[in-house]
């Protein structure tokens, strides 16, 4: 079986161009969905974050109105994962060496701090290079932005990706004031973003990358994942 390399965001509070600080941390589906998925295929899951810093709940994804009717089971899922696990992992001491698969989950964070993480920048540009799965979901494919070459290149640039749209973010009540939308910016750089409609699962395979685009799309993702990990 394989291994699998979970990097949450350490960052809790999401400041505004308004100068307005918006609690932010994981969303319990995207870590949940995922987890549980890679778990129960015979995975080994470890979860890294920048400093080893353990990001709260983003308090949304536990709300039923907001996150549907099965949101408290991701919520206990994810809880019990993280606890289980232990100390998070530094992403500073990480080797991609040990693992066969990157995984980026959203929230807020990534937009934060993970988008121009180095340490994640040279995680993510030696597992391209060698060919592992990287997958990120929501506003996780922000972390992809991290991954630039010696020459400053964005490696993913003209890949094709799913990320939270700029539909979805107007919709979620959070476009005003964001210092920038994430899907504009992945345009921006050069991604070949492709979305379907609002929070309705969508994800997409370019070779090794598998994105998607909301927190319906955590579960299809990571059974993509797995289903590539098992074809080897």
């Amino acid at each position: 079986m394989s291994r699998i390399l979970i990097v949450m965001s350490a960052a809790d509070v999401w400041e505004r161009t308004d100068g307005s600080k918006y609690p932010t941390g994981y969303w319990a589906e995207e870590l949940a969905a995922p987890h549980e998925a890679f778990v129960r295929a015979g995975h080994t899951v470890d979860f890294a974050s920048p400093g080893g810093v353990l990001q709260p709940l983003d308090q949304h994804s536990a709300d039923p109105a907001i996150a549907g009717e099965d949101c408290a089971r991701h919520v206990a899922h994810a809880q019990k994962a993280l606890s289980d696990f232990g100390p998070l992992l530094k992403l500073e001491e990480v080797s991609v060496s040990d693992y066969d698969a990157v995984v980026l989950p959203g929230g807020h964070g990534p937009v934060v701090d993970l988008f121009q993480d180095a340490h994640l920048g040279r995680l993510l540009l030696e597992a391209d290079r060698a060919g592992k799965i990287v997958g990120a979901v929501c506003h996780g494919p922000a972390a992809l932005l991290s991954a630039v070459d010696e020459q400053g290149e964005w490696i993913f640039a003209g890949r094709r990706m799913a990320a939270f749209t700029d539909e979805e973010e107007r919709m979620f009540g959070t476009a005003d004031n964001a210092p920038w939308l994430l899907a504009s910016r992945l345009r921006e750089r050069g991604a070949r973003h492709e979305q379907g409609d609002p929070y309705q699962a969508f994800t997409v395979q370019d070779a090794n990358l598998f994105t998607g685009q909301n927190p319906a799309s955590s579960a299809p993702m990571a059974e993509a994942i797995n289903t590539a990990l098992a074809a080897g």
